[in-house]
């Protein structure tokens, strides 16, 4: 038995390896490298794209015009960003400040200037407060000697100041100043230049603001970036992999590369690069627009969708509710239907909602609009007839449909209320911590609904090894997931539930086993994404070159210690981590903690019992190597919280055999 186990097992870690690794050559679209250096910087501060206009921001709407444009994300070390903090970052690289920042940030303190490394000199101008003909006459000599030149042109306070619109006159002239000293911004000798708002706010006292959280800061809004290197482009680049979004590390690495000079140490950022779009500026505003109103409309669009799964769940756990036949099949559908808001919302940016004038209500249309049409497919086939159907055919869906996102490039995201945010820069591509968790539980529950009609341990197996392959290999293929964590977790939790589907008891050295196979595989594919060119590599790449540095531990003490802060820092999350491990402990014992009717499911269908043990096992693994595990513990509990009500038997029918005895 144990080799007719072990068979489909290797054969799925052979696809798995197969598969991830033949997506790693998967080319990302951009522009060949452009051979002019990078000769001025223009920075500011609170420059987003809705500011830029014709008639307001003339000098401004013209080098938009003749540059590729970018939505620049700018968080830093702190919950809100300011200038200080940008312009520490426009020469180090990292996200500064390098002497305030965590030591578990990974920053390296001093900050380094990577500007030394151009081997020219550097001349830097401030305009902040006015553009004089002595500062013109100083930029174009800086230029004409070769320099490369840093012009502070003046900072936008926040939306609402009454002195925003004559800021935004005093910005525009200074920036038209600079470019009138250099020939005109439509001079054919304006040599490469980039414009960058290097944060959201500029305080005149920073210090009041600059505050540490537990997770990544979220700036006021993306901000404008532009390279005259790529006219008529979106931006983008090897940190993103998004059209149209940027990062203000990736500015350090644009200088740098445009010279042909490597940096002193690793830095996170990646060159700017261009792709061709019909409206490169309206890409950069709506992904502008996106982030900076998702936040506000994803709890009542989701959460409006949610509340039937709320009242459904209400109707299956109250006993005297769910004995009533008609009303325990209307809570079953609601509960199964539930989940598909998740699927859903991934795909929300299909339809560019944020541009409506009233984004909430157009997102929650949206959203109740694809969630009716799924539901459709969940309760009008075959498989209504049997109590599990919908709830396996459900998480199927939403397995699938997340999967299939990050699949084909992560291209729906960004203005989706699940996918990676572009304001809070934690990673823009592939499967992040929250989505590793939904697909988890997801496929999981659709295996506990499947086992029910499948007669054979060997049939079990084989499911459970394909649905685990598909699982892993979109999770782990730099083209597609490019989760280094989730990996670690797959093929444990997989490979646990095919011994014990199969009746092997599973023993130590298994354990070890599937352990050792889910690092050799990461490692490997990590391996070969690093072969490929810098600009190119995913996470799983850079974590090599983090390997080869010297620098593991440090990247094992960050992990940690963001896992543990936000723990610890969001009483919420404290919360549903206490909730999680109560739920993790019964779900495993119905039958100590009373729990008749889950007790009787396994009476039932055995097998669902030995899929909560791989559910328990993988979301626990998962929070251990990940670096937002309360988020995946989370996401992952969620979804059974509200699927697996509706696979309970009816009370009437969840006493033991034996119970009268």
């Amino acid at each position: 038995m144990l080799q007719e186990l072990l068979t489909p097992v290797r054969r799925a870690l052979l696809v798995v390896l197969l598969g991830a690794l033949l997506a790693t050559g998967a080319p990302s679209a951009s522009a060949d490298d452009p051979d002019d250096p990078v000769r001025l910087v223009i920075a500011t501060a609170g420059l987003s794209w809705e500011d830029i206009d014709p008639e307001t921001t003339p000098h401004l709407q013209c080098l938009a015009d003749r540059s590729g444009a970018g939505a620049m994300n700018t968080t830093s070390t702190t919950v809100v960003s300011t200038k200080r903090q940008g312009v520490e970052t426009l020469r180090s690289g990292y996200r500064g400040l390098a002497e305030e920042a965590p030591r578990s940030s990974g920053i390296p303190t001093p900050a380094k200037d990577q500007w030394e490394q151009l081997g020219v000199p550097v001349t830097t101008i401030d305009l902040a407060d006015s553009a004089d003909a002595e500062a013109a006459q100083e930029i174009s000599a800086a230029v004409e000697a070769g320099d490369i030149v840093e012009v502070t042109v003046p900072s936008l306070p926040e939306r609402g100041d009454p002195g925003r619109t004559e800021a935004l006159t005093a910005l525009d002239e200074s920036v038209g100043a600079t470019l009138e000293a250099l020939g005109g911004c439509e001079s054919a000798e304006l040599p490469r230049t980039l414009l960058v708002s290097v944060a959201a706010t500029d305080p005149e006292d920073p210090e009041t603001i600059e505050r540490t959280g537990a997770v990544a800061s979220r700036t006021v809004g993306l901000q404008v970036a532009l390279d005259t290197a790529f006219p008529g482009q979106a931006l983008t680049s090897g940190a993103t992999k998004q059209n149209g979004v940027v990062v203000l590390t990736d500015v350090v690495a644009t200088i740098l590369a445009s010279h042909d000079v490597s940096p002193d140490g690793l830095i996170p950022g990646q060159p700017f690069r261009g792709t061709d779009h019909d409206a490169p500026q309206q890409l950069a505003l709506d992904r502008s627009l996106a982030a900076a109103k998702v936040d506000a409309a994803t709890v009542p669009a989701l959460g409006s969708w949610f509340v039937l799964g709320v009242i459904g769940i209400v109707i299956l756990l109250v006993p005297p509710l769910a004995r009533r036949p008609r009303l325990a099949a209307v809570g079953r559908v609601l509960a199964a239907v539930a989940p598909l808001a998740l699927a859903v919302g991934m795909y929300a940016s299909l339809v560019p909602w944020w541009r409506a004038e009233h984004p909430t209500l157009a997102l929650t249309g949206v959203v109740w609009a694809g969630c009716a049409l799924l539901s459709v497919l969940v309760l009008a086939g075959p498989w209504r007839r049997h109590r599990l159907g919908p709830v396996g055919v459900s998480s199927a869906l939403v397995a699938l449909l997340l999967l299939a996102e990050s699949a084909t490039g992560s291209r729906f995201q960004l203005a989706s209320p699940l996918g990676a945010q572009p304001i809070s820069g934690g990673r823009f591509y592939g499967l992040s911590n929250h989505l590793f968790g939904m697909v988890l539980a997801a496929a999981l529950m659709a295996l506990l609904c499947l086992f029910t009609v499948m007669g054979t341990p060997r049939a079990r197996v084989l499911w459970t090894v394909a649905v685990g392959a598909l699982v892993a290999i979109v999770c782990v293929a730099p083209s597609m997931g490019a989760d280094f964590g989730s990996m670690l977790a797959t093929i444990p939790t997989f490979g646990l539930l095919a011994l014990l589907v199969s009746g092997i008891r599973p023993r130590l050295w298994h354990v070890l086993a599937l352990g050792a196979a889910g690092a050799v595989t990461v490692l490997a594919v990590s391996f070969l994404d690093w072969l490929r060119p810098a600009e190119d590599r995913t996470h799983l790449g850079r974590f090599i070159d983090e390997l080869l540095s010297g620098e593991l531990l440090s990247v094992i003490i960050r992990k940690l210690a963001q896992n543990i802060a936000m723990t610890t820092g969001y009483p919420a999350l404290a919360v549903v981590m206490v909730l999680a491990a109560l739920a993790s402990a019964a779900i495993l014992m119905p039958g100590r903690i009373r729990w008749r009717r889950l007790a009787a499911l396994d009476l039932e269908h055995p097998a669902s019992y030995w899929v909560r043990v791989a559910l328990v096992v993988g979301a626990w693994v998962g929070y251990a190597v990940n670096d937002t595990g309360p988020v995946l513990i989370a996401s992952m509990f969620g979804i059974w919280l509200c699927l697996l009500p509706a696979t309970l038997p009816a009370p009437q029918e969840a006493e033991p055999p034996d119970a009268s005895s």
